[in-house]
């Protein structure tokens, strides 16, 4: 396993203007002797170790188009209106057999002083493109990474052990180190701020930036983070199992309103507004037995081993000790259940047994024996994938902050893995006082994986970092948004958790400003 040695890097950054690792916010760095500006087209001669630019160009405004079908993902065209910018590819070999592509853009003018990294989905293998736009609309320089593959899914990690760190972790960090070399030569300074944003995936990537590399930025943002990747894929296999070893067993889709409905009508009221969303699924008390068929199977109920299946897809999957490897879903998901239900399984997963766990792509996931190949899983990652490291010393002491949210119907990501993690800092580090001086986790009523749902769920979290790193103001609350036909429907404080929004009693449950964040 390589990595930059410390003593070349540093020559290297100091050369180009990124010295300074380490420091506290918004210090002032050191720009080097030159203190100017070069051209994109010098950043062709960017030398660094193992990093080879393949491509440095002006990309004039509203021409870029993503190469091929690497734009997949994307949250719309936001290429018709982008700035123009210095487009800098470079391909990163840390290790014999890595080939990590990594693309930095850098606004042309109007560079708001501030990087932002953007993160991947699922296996990554591809650049971000749409997030890169994205952040560099907003004014940012912006970096993204492939993660150092090219092929769907996790078929790459097959006799490739450094492919897998690089996609676990060296990437990224090898990708800021590159980002950072090429703005400081290209602006003539230094990045004032540095910022990661992602979800999923990117908010796994986020935390174990903050883990392994608490230098590399100053705020990150970690959405519905796969920290418990081994654990994720776990449950999934485990539910995908229970539904099809047994045809019986088998939920289908048609069913999930029923479901849905039932979970609504025993917990939605319970924070005092009836309005289709759960607020806090952990006070949610439903027992999916209600629903249990009284004769003959029909669309409206479930059969007894279907109760029992719905029963598994809650509960949390457990070692041979009893001790919990990955939690259930939670009431008010049931419409999402098709992503570890359906009729196939939950392709990340499955890929994850197939080609880390047991090396076999012909592996079917209907062999599976849960009482030891989930605790399997779970012991060979090592900390490799996972990022479950509570202990965040190093990038809170240095300054640093983290927003992380969940969306609590993620049917993906179960999101009481977020709490388990947040809960596991606060007992690390103590003085949970001060940790959320530094750290908030965010829960998003009605929100499934990063996005969509019945819940509020557009928000501006990029906004809320800034504003806490750069001026020390933490989120009391953010505000999220409900949109139909491109106009806003309702607002909602998201709180900081365990706070929950509590309606005041007056006014509309449509309006954020008549809810209180309070401790349940």
């Amino acid at each position: 396993m390589w990595s930059i040695g410390r003593t070349v890097l540093v020559a290297v950054l100091l050369a180009v203007g990124v010295s300074g690792q380490g420091r506290t916010p918004g210090a002032a760095r050191s720009v080097g002797t030159a203190g100017t500006a070069g051209s994109c087209e010098a950043l062709s001669s960017l030398s660094m170790p193992n990093v080879r630019v393949t491509s440095a160009t002006l990309v004039a405004a509203g021409t870029f188009a993503p190469p091929g079908e690497a734009g997949r993902g994307g949250r719309g065209n936001a290429f018709g209106t982008l700035r123009s910018f210095c487009r800098v590819a470079a391909t990163l070999t840390p290790s014999s057999d890595s080939d990590i592509k990594v693309e930095v853009w850098l606004p042309e003018s109007g560079w708001n002083g501030k990087l932002q990294s953007v993160g991947n989905g699922g296996w990554g293998g591809v650049i971000s493109y749409p997030a890169l736009a994205t952040a560099v609309g907003a004014g940012f320089a912006a970096a993204s990474t492939d993660t150092g593959h090219a092929t769907p899914g996790g078929s790459f990690a097959l006799g490739h052990p450094e492919k897998l760190v690089d996609y676990a972790y060296r990437a990224v960090h090898e990708m800021t180190v590159v980002a950072k070399a090429a703005l400081g030569q290209y602006y003539g300074r230094n990045a004032q701020f540095s910022y990661w944003n992602g979800c999923s995936m990117g908010g796994r990537q986020a935390l174990k930036e903050a883990q392994q590399y608490p230098a590399d930025y100053d705020g990150i943002i970690a959405g519905a983070p796969a920290i418990n990747w081994t654990g994720r894929a776990a449950q999934s296999m485990r539910i995908a199992h229970a539904l099809h070893t047994n045809d019986s067993s088998y939920i289908p889709p048609s069913k999930y309103p029923a479901i849905h409905a039932a979970a609504l009508q025993a917990c939605d009221a319970n924070d005092g507004v009836k309005d289709g969303v759960i607020e806090d699924p952990i006070r949610c008390k439903f027992d999916p037995k209600v629903l249990e068929c009284k004769g003959a199977d029909g669309a409206t109920c479930l059969t007894a081993p279907q109760v029992e299946a719905a029963k598994k897809i809650y509960s949390a999957a457990t070692d041979s000790n009893g001790r919990e490897i990955f939690p259930g879903l939670e009431p008010g998901s049931e419409l999402g259940w098709a992503t570890w239900g359906g009729a196939q399984p939950f392709a990340t997963g499955i890929d994850h047994f197939r080609y880390v766990v047991f090396k076999d792509p012909s592996w079917d996931f209907r062999n599976l024996k849960p009482e030891t190949d989930l605790a399997r899983a779970q012991d060979m990652d090592k900390g490799l994938i996972n990022a479950l490291d509570p202990n965040l010393k190093a990038f809170l002491a240095r300054g640093g902050k983290i927003i992380q949210y969940h969306g609590w119907i993620d049917p993906q990501i179960s999101p009481r893995s977020s709490v388990r993690y947040y809960e596991d800092v606060l007992k690390t580090m103590g003085q949970s006082a001060r940790v959320q001086e530094s750290y908030r986790l965010f829960m998003v009523p009605g929100m499934a994986h990063c996005r969509g749902g019945d819940g509020p769920n557009s928000f501006n979290m990029v906004s809320a970092i800034q504003e806490w790193v750069e001026n020390k103001k933490a989120p009391q609350q953010i505000i999220a948004s409900r949109l139909a036909n491109g106009a806003v429907t309702r607002t909602r404080p998201l709180c900081p958790f365990p706070q929950v929004a509590k309606y005041k009693g007056t006014g509309s449950t449509d309006e954020a400003a008549n809810f209180a964040c309070a401790t349940p």
